[in-house]
């Protein structure tokens, strides 16, 4: 039996199941839904600091603690559920962070009163379609990008807040915004057929 190639970028993966799945079903993978879209910005904005393993592993924690992102109900969160979020040792408890959340979904709903929709506005900043790289090499794969900082200044000027360029970039590689799976691993075509 042949072991799968995969990326080599990341530190830790080998053998870890909970990594490896995230990898071979979720990362460079087209995401559209704005909802999700909105969900993976938090939690890369949680990630702030951490390793994104770290994230991963309380990833069910997190929907628990914030009604499994739902906009409408997180943006009503109040004192108590400030409270309540951070004595929960499920998650990362960093008032900041928890506070960029529930003001994320605030500025969610602002957007879509006026019409405007996340996964619209991201999709427009790379042309509608995943950016296809061709790394063949760790070394390559950049920690940030002209368009990630583009894209972290239009967020900002929403009010959102944890998005920096290194965030955003990272964020744009989850989402499939910009395929960044080294050529060497086999997710890579399988990540640019869907970005077709």
């Amino acid at each position: 039996m042949t072991e799968l190639q995969r990326c080599t970028t990341w530190k830790g993966m080998a053998g870890d199941p909970v990594y490896e799945a995230y990898h071979d079903h979720e990362w460079g993978v087209p995401e559209h839904d704005s909802r999700a879209l909105w969900e993976k910005l938090v939690l890369d904005g949680f990630q702030a600091g951490l390793s994104w393993i770290t994230i991963l592993r309380k990833r069910d924690a997190f929907r628990a603690a914030f009604a499994d992102f739902d906009p409408e109900i997180v943006a009503r969160f109040g004192e108590v559920d400030r409270a309540r979020l951070m004595s929960d040792a499920g998650i990362v408890r960093s008032n900041a962070k928890i506070d960029a959340a529930i003001n994320g979904a605030r500025i969610y709903l602002d957007m879509r009163e006026r019409g405007e929709d996340l996964g619209q506005m991201l999709w427009g900043m790379v042309g509608g379609a995943p950016i296809q790289n061709q790394w063949t090499a760790d070394t390559g794969v950049p920690a940030q990008t002209p368009l990630a900082v583009d894209m972290a200044k239009a967020l900002k000027a929403k009010g959102f807040k944890f998005c920096g360029p290194v965030i955003v970039y990272a964020f744009m590689q989850a989402t499939g915004l910009v395929n960044d799976h080294l050529t060497t691993c086999y997710r890579h075509e399988d990540c640019r057929a869907m970005g077709r």
